[in-house]
């Protein structure tokens, strides 16, 4: 029984250090956005950097958003003579391949392209498209993201730097009104862009390459030998094999785009344990070679290793909450009752999916949402529903790990948004640039630099 009570405030006192230096990392960066130094920005460049552009949108089962995605990129202002769009059918069974043909044929800079066999998921997809590109940058948008006019210009204007090799924009949820789960997850994009990843990019860290609402350099993709199909996150993947080579990641959070995030927490828990098993697998292929990197600093490389080890606080404070009730139950109860009522709380405070509530408020008072800061309370839902799915995809993978079993599937996620015909989501005109077909309004509208407003019936 000593040995077994030793081991557990053992294992207590590595999950309190752990998640102490989570929460330290999160408060400075919450105070950097505060101090609300001008951040680092490219935005004067807008519409003077226009290099040779392709923008590549991967689809499997997308009839839902196809029309909506490629419409708003058919209607961007950047110079048609320099932008190719290529529009990937990747394996569809609906009728995601024929809204990319009628595409195709209507506008003279949408590519379609038709992968009919191999292997599963985005980065196969990519990888297939990025040999068909013929940009100097290579844009990443998901299908059910709808790109504002301006945004096209807004990614690709941090690559006058030589040394940038990726760019990341930021992602809103445009569907928070419809369930409390898409709330909270509203509250939590905006934590980790407007907060995390601003911060990184003002304190000279790296920011994450997000896959979607960003970009790659051709030359920097093919230099850290391109996309890794078999990664089930294949911009995290790309984001650390790029720093570790000398790559610079530029964050643009003023590039909004809008995107929908899971109404249910059945969707949720299948995209977060994708997310947290793609995310530690690059932490187990790469950590080694960003620590080693001669092109990092030390304060780069600590980062670098607290976002590749992120969703190993699920199963370290689980396992922290098994020590204590352990204790609880031992002979030295006293000391135990203490250590799991601050165990409980500084878990709730500083997991919450890698942002603190003290991250959350920062982040509603920065979009000037104040009134969504009494979301926060109901967080404590999301934080355990996270919790438990993380930990159990985790198990999942490391069992595997040990016994060889085949790793899971690529899974896409649920689309909520209907009927999709171009339409929904427009500029502020209707027409772009002058290319497009015009068109009614749909309830939001775009103005020139990228922003969404919902417009009132």
């Amino acid at each position: 029984m000593t040995i077994l009570i030793l081991i557990a405030k053992v294992l207590l006192a590595i999950t309190v250090i752990v998640l102490a230096l989570y929460g330290l990392r999160h408060y400075i960066f919450a105070f950097s956005r505060l101090a609300l130094r001008k951040p680092r920005d490219m935005m004067e460049l807008t519409g003077f950097v226009m290099p040779r552009t392709s923008v590549l949108v991967p689809m499997h089962n997308e009839e839902a958003v196809a029309a909506d995605v490629l419409q708003a990129l058919v209607e961007c202002d950047y110079d048609w003579d320099r932008l190719e769009i290529l529009a990937i059918n990747d394996r569809s069974q609906d009728r995601t391949g024929e809204i990319i043909d009628e595409y195709a044929a209507k506008y003279r800079i949408v590519k379609a392209i038709h992968r009919s066999n191999g292997k599963g998921g985005k980065g196969a997809a990519l990888q297939l498209a990025t040999n068909q590109a013929s940009g100097e940058i290579l844009l990443m948008f998901d299908a059910d993201y709808v790109p504002g006019p301006s945004m096209v210009k807004q990614l690709v204007a941090p690559f006058c730097d030589p040394q940038v090799g990726a760019v990341m924009g930021r992602v809103v949820p445009h569907n928070t009104g419809t369930t409390l789960l898409a709330a909270l997850l509203g509250l939590e994009r905006a934590a980790g862009y407007q907060i995390g990843q601003q911060a990184r990019y003002n304190l000279g860290l790296a920011p994450q390459f997000g896959g979607t609402v960003g970009g790659v350099r051709a030359s920097a993709l093919k230099a850290v030998g391109g996309w890794d199909p078999k990664s089930l996150t294949e911009d995290t993947d790309l984001t650390f094999r790029l720093i570790a080579r000398g790559w610079k990641v530029a964050y643009v959070n003023r590039a909004e785009c809008y995107e929908e995030v899971p109404e249910s927490w059945e969707v949720r828990r299948r995209q977060i344990a994708r997310w947290a098993i793609g995310h530690t697998d690059c932490l187990h292929r790469l950590w080694t070679s960003v620590l080693r990197s001669k092109f990092l600093s030390l304060a780069e490389k600590l980062d670098a290793s607290f976002v590749l080890a992120c969703y190993w606080t699920a199963p370290i404070l689980v396992m922290g909450w098994l020590a204590s009730l352990f204790l609880f139950f031992s002979p030295e109860k006293h000391v135990a009752a203490t250590l799991s009522v601050a165990l409980a709380f500084a878990g709730y405070q500083i997991f919450g999916n890698q942002a603190t509530f003290f991250e959350l408020g920062t982040a509603a008072l920065l979009d000037g949402k104040a009134r969504s800061v009494l979301l926060i309370p109901l967080n404590l839902f999301n934080f355990f529903a996270s919790t438990a799915a993380i930990t159990r995809a985790l198990a999942r993978y490391y069992f595997g790990k040990i016994f060889g079993s085949r790793g899971p599937r690529w899974q896409k996620t649920k689309r909520y948004r209907e009927n999709g015909n171009g339409n929904h989501f427009r500029n502020g005109n209707g027409n772009g640039n002058g290319n497009g077909n015009g068109g009614s309004k749909g309830p939001f509208s775009q103005g020139p630099n990228g922003l969404y407003t919902y417009n009132t019936p």
